[in-house]
Parts: C-alpha cells; sequence; structure tokens
C-alpha cells in the first residue's frame, strides 16, 4: 500500500492539470488484418498545415496527442494499399476523439511493380533511447555483438571485455527485452560468438523508467535479433569469414511462416573462428621490478537456434511461445612470462624468469524458454504476462604448467603443474504481469515481478607434483549463491499543458539472497553471506516543446547494482604463478542517482548532458600481494563514491544528395574516491571522449560505399587504471542483385591496426604499465538472400522493451 500512496502523490500535479485532446484509432486492411508502421498525418482543416504525423504500431493502433480544439482531416499511407483519407474531424477541448477501426483499400498497383527504396538512419534518437541500427550497416560484416558495441554511441568497451555507458559501469545486456545472466568471461563468450549478420539494432536505454527492473546502473543495451513481419512465407540465407592474422567464419539462417491467424518463427547460426591477443605489462612493487609478456590463443566453435510461434486469438489476444538454444566450445592456449629482478640491480640480468603455459578447454549451454499472453483492446487497455526460465551450463577445465627459469632460460629452477575444474550451472525463474490503462489523460502502469536466480559453483584446484592431480583442499571450494527480487511499480505519464509532459514512476524491490562457501577445510569456511533488504527507486521526467523544432527533456532515476557470483566468491584463480585474482564476500550493492538533460534540434540534432553519483561503487583493483612481494591480485571492492560528468552529441548530416555522414561524440569526466587504510587510497580523475563517424556514398550502378572510423580519448577503467587514446579506421561496399534480394559485401576493419590499449595503475604502492593488442585488423566478405513475400506487413508480439519504446516520453513511461 505504501507504493500505492507514494505514486499516487507522485501522479497527483499531473492529475489536477487541464486536460488536451487526443485522436484514437485502428488501422486495418480489407481482410481485418491490424496495418503494421502506416503513415498516420493529421492536417488542419482551414489551411492544410500538418499537425502531428504518427505511425501504427503491431496492432494497427495510432495515437495522436497534445492537440488544439479545432477542424481537421487525416491522411494514412502505406505501401500496396490506397491512401486513406478522413474528413470533417472536429475536436473539443480535453476530448479523447476514439475513430474506431479505418479500413484501408487495395492499391491498383501491382506490388510487383512497386519499388520502394527505404533506409533506416544508423542511429535514431527516441524519447526514452537511442536505436543503434546495425542491420543495413556495411562494416558489420564478419563481424560480432562485441565488436559491434564499440561503435555504439555513448558504449565503451574497456581491455577485459567489461562494457560501459556514458562513462558508467554497470550496464545490464538484454537479449530481445530478456535480461542476460552472464558476466565476465562467460558474456565475452557469448558476445563474441553472436554474428552481427543475426543483430537487427541494439536498444540503448540509459535512464530507464519503473517498469525495468533497477538492477544496472548504467542502464540498459537490449540486442534486438532480426525477426521478420511480412506475411506469408519469408527467409534468409547468409554466410560470411574474415580474415586477420587467424580466421573466422559463420552460415546462418532465418524462417518465417505468418498470417493472420499466427505466426511460426525461427532462426539458427553455426560458426568457428580462432583468435590471438597479447599483452604487456612493466611493473615495479615491493623493491622488485617485474616484466610480463602474455599471448593468447583461443579458437571457437558455436550453434544457436531460436524457434518461436504467435497465436492471435482475435485482434485482442496473443498467446506466444519462444525457445532459444545456444552451444558453445572454447579452447585457449596462453603463454605467460614474467621476468624478475631486484629494482636496484645495476645489471641487466633477471633473477629469475616464469612461464606459465596453460591449455583451457571450455563449453557454454544456454537454452531459455518463454510463454507470454498479451491483451490489448485498441483502446488504451494492455495486459502482458511473461513466464521464463532459463539454463545456463558454463564449464571450463585449465591445466597450468609453471616453471621457473636462470636468466638464459636454458635451466629449469623449479616447475609445477596445476590444474583447475571451474564448473557453473545457473538456473533463472521469472514471472512478469504488466498492465497498462488510459486514466484522466495519461497512460497508468502497474505490474509486479519476481525472480529467482540460483547458480552452483565448484572451484576446484589440482597439484600434479607426482604427475597424478591430487586435489589441493585449501584452495577448493563450492560456493552456491540464490537471490530472489519480488519487484512492484506504478507509473503515470500525461501531457500537463500542450507543450510540456510529464512522466513519473516508483519501483520498489525486496532482494534475498544467500551465499554459501562450503570449504574442503573446516578451518577456511567463511561465514554465510545474506543479503536481505527493501530499496526503493523513484523516476521521474518532464518533456519540453519549447518550439516546433526545439525540445528539451529532463529525467531523473535511481538504480542498482548487486554484487553476483563471480565477484563473491573469494577463493584465488590462478592466472600465473605470480598473477591471482579474487572476489570479496563483502562487497555491498552499489547505488547510482542519474540525471540528464537533452537538448533536439530539428527532430534529429541531440545534446545529452549527464550527472550520476554512485555508493559503494564494485570495482576491479590491482595491487601486489601481501604474502608473495613478487605476485600481483586482482580484486573486487567498493568505492567510496564514482562521479561522472557526461556530454553526447549525435547528427545525422546529408552533404551531398549522394554522401551521407553520421557524428557521435561522447565526452565525460569521472571522479574515484576511496580509502581502505594503511596507504591504500583511490584518488584517480580522469576526462575521456570518443568520437565516431560513418560516411556512406551511393555510387553508380547501385553500389553503395561506407567509411567509418572512431577516436577514444584517454579516460579510466575500473578504480585505478588510466588508459591512453586509441582509434580504428573501417571501410565496406556493398552491391545488391536479384532486385535486392542478393547482398554482397566486402569490408576492412581498423586499417591502420590502432585499436589496442595501453595505460598505466598506481595502486597500493604498486605501479604497472601495460598494453595489449588482439586480432583487430580483418578483411571479412558477406553474402546473403532473402526469399519471400517482401510486401505485406501484419502484426507480431510485442513483449518487454520493444512495447515500451513506441511511447513518448521521458524514459519514465
Amino acid at each position: 500500500m505504501k507504493i500505492i500512496r507514494l505514486c499516487l502523490v507522485l501522479a497527483l500535479p499531473c492529475l489536477l492539470q487541464a486536460q488536451s485532446s487526443s485522436i484514437k484509432g485502428q488501422l486495418n486492411d480489407a481482410s481485418g488484418s491490424p496495418i503494421v508502421f502506416a503513415n498516420v498525418a493529421l492536417f488542419n482543416a482551414a489551411d492544410s498545415l500538418l499537425q502531428k504525423v504518427e505511425t501504427t504500431d503491431e496492432s494497427g493502433n495510432f495515437t495522436l496527442r497534445n492537440l488544439k480544439a479545432g477542424s481537421y482531416y487525416l491522411n494514412a499511407t502505406y505501401v500496396g494499399l490506397k491512401d486513406f483519407q478522413k474528413s470533417g474531424i472536429a475536436l473539443a477541448e480535453g476530448q479523447a476523439l476514439e475513430l474506431g477501426s479505418l479500413t484501408m483499400g487495395s492499391s491498383a498497383l501491382e506490388l510487383a511493380t512497386a519499388t520502394v527504396t527505404t533506409s533506416r538512419a544508423l542511429v535514431e534518437v527516441k524519447p526514452d533511447r537511442t536505436v543503434f541500427n546495425v542491420e543495413g550497416t556495411i562494416n558489420s560484416t564478419g563481424s560480432d555483438a562485441l565488436s559491434l558495441l564499440r561503435k555504439a554511441p555513448s558504449v565503451t568497451v574497456d581491455n577485459n571485455d567489461n562494457v560501459s555507458l556514458l562513462g558508467r559501469a554497470g550496464v545490464l545486456l538484454y537479449v530481445d527485452g530478456k535480461r542476460l545472466p552472464l558476466t565476465g568471461q562467460d558474456l565475452s563468450n557469448y558476445l563474441q560468438n553472436l554474428p552481427a549478420d543475426q543483430i537487427e539494432r541494439f536498444d540503448i536505454i540509459t535512464s530507464p523508467g519503473a517498469k525495468y527492473e533497477a538492477e544496472g546502473n548504467a542502464g540498459i543495451i537490449d540486442i534486438r535479433l532480426k525477426r521478420d513481419k511480412n506475411l506469408g512465407a519469408n527467409g534468409s540465407l547468409s554466410g560470411n569469414a574474415s580474415q586477420g592474422k587467424r580466421l573466422r567464419r559463420n552460415l546462418s539462417g532465418t524462417a518465417n511462416f505468418r498470417n493472420k491467424y499466427m505466426n511460426v518463427f525461427g532462426s539458427g547460426g553455426l560458426g568457428a573462428g580462432e583468435g590471438i591477443n597479447s599483452m604487456q605489462f612493466n611493473s615495479t612493487q615491493n623493491g622488485l621490478s617485474l616484466g610480463e609478456t602474455n599471448e593468447n590463443r583461443p579458437d571457437w566453435q558455436y550453434y544457436n537456434l531460436r524457434l518461436g510461434t504467435d497465436f492471435f486469438l482475435g485482434k485482442k489476444h496473443t498467446v506466444g511461445f519462444l525457445v532459444n538454444a545456444n552451444n558453445s566450445d572454447n579452447n585457449n592456449a596462453t603463454v605467460n612470462r614474467i621476468t624478475i629482478k631486484q629494482l636496484a640491480s645495476s645489471t641487466t640480468a633477471f633473477d629469475s624468469i616464469l612461464v606459465a603455459k596453460t591449455d583451457n578447454q571450455g563449453s557454454g549451454k544456454q537454452n531459455t524458454f518463454n510463454v507470454n499472453y498479451r491483451f490489448d483492446n485498441a483502446k488504451g487497455r494492455t495486459l502482458n504476462i511473461d513466464l521464463d526460465y532459463g539454463a545456463y551450463r558454463n564449464r571450463s577445465e585449465r591445466r597450468q604448467n609453471n616453471q621457473y627459469f636462470d636468466n638464459d632460460e636454458n635451466d629449469v629452477l623449479s616447475g609445477f603443474i596445476t590444474s583447475f575444474d571451474t564448473p557453473t550451472d545457473i538456473d533463472i525463474y521469472t514471472g512478469k504481469l504488466d498492465y497498462e490503462q488510459d486514466l484522466l489523460g495519461g497512460k497508468l502502469g502497474l505490474g509486479t515481478k519476481f525472480s529467482r536466480v540460483a547458480s552452483d559453483n565448484n572451484f576446484l584446484v589440482y597439484d600434479e607434483e607426482t604427475g597424478a592431480p591430487i586435489r589441493n583442499d585449501r584452495r577448493s571450494n563450492r560456493f552456491d549463491y540464490d537471490e530472489d527480487v519480488y519487484a512492484g511499480y506504478m507509473s503515470y505519464n500525461r501531457p500537463l499543458s500542450k507543450k510540456l509532459n510529464f512522466s513519473g514512476g516508483l519501483r520498489a524491490e525486496k532482494t534475498d539472497a544467500t551465499g554459501n562457501l562450503q570449504a574442503f577445510i573446516d578451518s577456511l569456511m567463511e561465514p554465510t553471506v545474506k543479503l536481505n533488504y527493501l530499496s526503493w527507486f523513484p523516476s521521474a521526467g518532464l518533456t519540453w516543446q519549447v518550439a516546433e523544432q526545439h525540445s528539451l527533456n529532463l529525467n531523473y532515476g535511481r538504480r542498482i547494482n548487486r554484487p553476483d557470483y563471480n565477484v563473491l566468491n573469494p577463493f584465488y584463480n590462478q592466472l600465473s604463478q605470480l598473477s591471482f585474482e579474487k572476489g570479496n564476500p563483502r562487497l555491498r550493492p552499489e547505488i547510482v542517482n542519474n540525471m540528464e538533460l537533452g537538448y533536439t534540434w530539428k527532430y534529429m540534432y541531440n545534446f545529452t548532458v549527464g550527472y550520476s553519483l554512485t555508493e559503494d561503487q564494485i570495482t576491479r583493483l590491482i595491487g601486489p600481494d601481501d604474502s608473495d612481494p613478487r605476485a600481483s591480485f586482482i580484486n573486487w571492492d567498493n568505492l567510496a563514491t564514482q562521479k561522472v560528468w557526461s556530454f553526447s552529441v549525435s547528427a545525422p548530416v546529408q552533404i551531398t544528395k549522394k554522401w551521407n555522414a553520421y557524428f557521435n561524440g561522447n565526452f565525460s569526466h569521472t571522479n574515484n574516491q576511496a580509502d581502505y587504510g594503511n596507504g591504500k587510497v583511490v584518488d584517480v580523475q580522469a576526462f575521456s571522449y570518443s568520437i565516431y563517424q560513418q560516411h556512406t556514398f551511393d555510387l553508380p550502378k547501385g553500389i553503395k560505399l561506407e567509411l567509418s572510423g572512431w577516436y577514444s580519448g584517454p579516460g579510466v577503467w575500473g578504480g585505478v587504471f588510466v588508459y591512453d587514446p586509441s582509434y580504428s579506421i573501417d571501410f565496406g561496399i556493398q552491391k545488391k542483385f536479384l532486385q535486392d534480394k542478393l547482398n554482397v559485401r566486402l569490408s576492412a576493419n581498423d586499417i591502420f591496426y590502432q585499436s589496442w590499449w595501453s595505460g598505466v595503475s598506481k595502486f597500493n604502492g604498486m605501479v604497472s604499465e601495460g598494453s595489449g593488442k588482439w586480432d583487430s585488423r580483418r578483411i571479412g566478405a558477406s553474402i546473403s538472400y532473402r526469399f519471400g513475400n517482401d510486401n505485406v506487413k501484419s502484426r507480431q508480439r510485442q513483449t518487454g522493451m520493444e512495447e515500451e519504446g513506441k511511447r513518448v516520453g521521458s524514459g519514465n513511461n
């Protein structure tokens, strides 16, 4: 009841405002099927001036809001159908006019002779999200999801494949509106095994509203996979390959059958690849100088399947089922070499050299199942119910041979072999209900969600001193982590005046989590980690149409980032004999407050200023080991605070009729502060920026050329690693054949091989300068073929964030 009372208080100011007028309706074809994405335009009857333009949604519905009283006429257009016009529309002040079902007749023009050329913008900025359309960009050829994220506006990917948004860490990744629970290397492997050819777009949501779960400090990136929306049988086949130092290749296909009663769709892909990554570090600690080189040669194979069906039970009800299966095998051969000498030594000779050779064999299986029911009465009332189950099974077996050599690296001084068996099982159960209702000239939203995450993590270490592996019980453990989250929310949005819109909401989440460490030696047992707390997450936004081509929006939101099993397990993971990483069972959840002010000019030039204050920021720290003066470790801890100021700008520019360009710039200042005592202080400030641009040229004979590139200035990763600038230039060319059904692309990525990283870390007496490169300079080729009916579209199921993205608001709808 407290949630409802507080939400009513938030909504009360807008309920008291005078109501503006609106017009609603639904477009159907002659058979009664809804018409998707038709253009609906409203004109003033007196002077024929355009007043509003909207597109119909997947149910054929449209709503024209914030209208003045007066006389109007309405035009609707759609390829293959006759233009529809309705005149004599009289609208009173505050009236919500219902036009009901409107029917568009068939066109006399044969669709086979109609050629329609459309091109989606690379980046679309909407009231609640930024959409990065990768489906049409040529330079995605032979790429994967992780590589594409490096090009996305406001997104950065660091040297450990961690994703940040507007300079803020803690991004939550979704696939088709469903949260992806993987982290660390498991997440990196998944993204690298997801081909770009299967991705339609990224929805980048920096200020999620109350409807979204509060997890994810920096916001949400939703990876939307391709899905055909046409009637009849449709599909596509594609294959691509890219060559750098090593080869990558994949095949994929989609199939779809749709009529007015049902929709059956599926997709699948398989691929394989090899890579090569290298890192170098020069460090000083405890009077020692250490020089480290690391070369990693991964190879992988994968397949993925996706099968779903929607049943249209009349015009108001849809029931759907969706199954996803992903399977991957990953192998990794790593050679780590560390030279060791006294810092004060005047000779160039090393005291010793450690060479660690590691062979890793891993696999990942992800299977998810969804049942969805949706009700839409086409009059402003919707109900959406989702039930989900996900099973994630990751396996990893490593064998590491550590050998110490003399200065000449001829004689072995000592050596030992260690092996690791680290399986992880994750089961996720989710139930979600969302209800929306038009109310007092606005939209009321209510919903609830329950999620349970159960993870079972084994960390088994074996010593092979005598040849046979013997479990090391001092370093082995089992860590089970279960997390239940109960959530409820209420949101409301409506116009306050003809130019001012308000949206607000409140979400409550109760977290009940238990982490149970089971060591094999009683003295190493850790107390059970128990988390039980109730958190409140308000959000609010204002959108002001200052003038016809000028609008402002202001957003506020509070979010949380909970530590997961990867960073809570306190036992050591050995990268080499002198390099470790360990979790921290005492980590606290981090809380962030985000503010954003946006300005849009001419509906296409966008500017955003943001500020975020994070308390107990969970961060990655690199420091010396307490027990071995030669060793270093990577640890997780809470910073006291992190403050980030950010500014972003995006602008599409048509330079000539056949030359279009897009520019995006992101700038941020980060201030990390923490004091752990005993001189362990974090006091890091860094200004960072990144610039992305893409130029597209329409050449004769239907050839399209694309030149793109990004430049990333200095910045900070984690808590203390300050990195240097880097850049990349990409090139692509495309030609279509057979009435645009056959598409051939060629591409070259990172032509000058400058996308590698370098920087310095200073913490707790350890200074480490490092750099890293990966197999980023590549040439690629892709060929794809579409078959089936491309002309008549129908409705499709809309779930989760896809539905949310169509409503106009300020990100808190």
